[in-house]
């Protein structure tokens, strides 16, 4: 009696609670979500008072692969890394080869334009931005 019981294509017995309860399984599952799901890097961003440093942990990604730019109070960080690796003499029937992008942002509302840094070091990014000196632009007015 136990192989009358329908499984589904991944081998679970079906749920009897609400029969759209699986529904976005496939989605969740697909090799495209999965696949950009890895390729996203962690960043974290810091207030330090006058500055804020953010900070993108890119392991196994060189220098030349990153692209860092501030527009508009958005901080962006850009990744496209291509892995492939040459062995001559080789007749291959099959080669893979590994290649993701990757673009993680912040908005910082009072990010300076100048005085900005960029290190990378040990796969971390390390992008310190200053923040915009506030103006008083307040004007006393006496009342006449």
């Amino acid at each position: 009696m136990a192989s009358m019981i329908p499984y589904d294509r991944y081998g679970r017995a079906p749920r009897r609670s609400f029969p759209f309860d699986d529904f976005f399984d496939d989605f969740l599952t697909s090799p495209l979500v999965a696949a950009s799901s890895d390729a996203a890097f962690k960043m974290d961003v810091v207030d330090e008072g006058d500055s804020y440093e953010v900070s993108a942990h890119l392991a196994g990604v060189n220098r030349d692969e990153i692209d860092v730019e501030l527009n508009e109070g958005r901080l962006s960080i850009s990744v496209e890394k291509k892995e492939t690796e040459e062995q001559k003499g080789k007749n291959y029937l099959h080669k893979e080869t590994h290649e993701w992008s990757a673009t993680r942002g912040v908005y910082l509302k009072d990010a300076a334009t100048e005085g900005l840094s960029a290190k990378l070091e040990d796969g971390v990014l390390t992008v310190k931005v200053p923040k915009q000196v506030e103006k008083n632009n307040v004007t006393k007015i006496d009342i006449q």
